[in-house]
């Protein structure tokens, strides 16, 4: 069964990191930030799932 919540973090950090690769933006910017809240999302989640 398609685990669509982790499919949907790593699409969301998929589509934020080429606007920041596109963009050049600052690793202080939102889109950067957000991207590493997603990092930690998935972690969690993956160890969630492998528990």
């Amino acid at each position: 069964m398609a685990d669509l919540y982790l499919k949907a973090l790593e699409s969301e950090r998929r589509s934020l990191w080429a606007e920041c690769r596109l963009k050049g933006l600052a690793k202080d910017s939102p889109q950067r930030l957000r991207i590493i809240e997603l990092d930690g999302l998935l972690a969690a989640h993956k160890a969630k799932k492998g528990a």
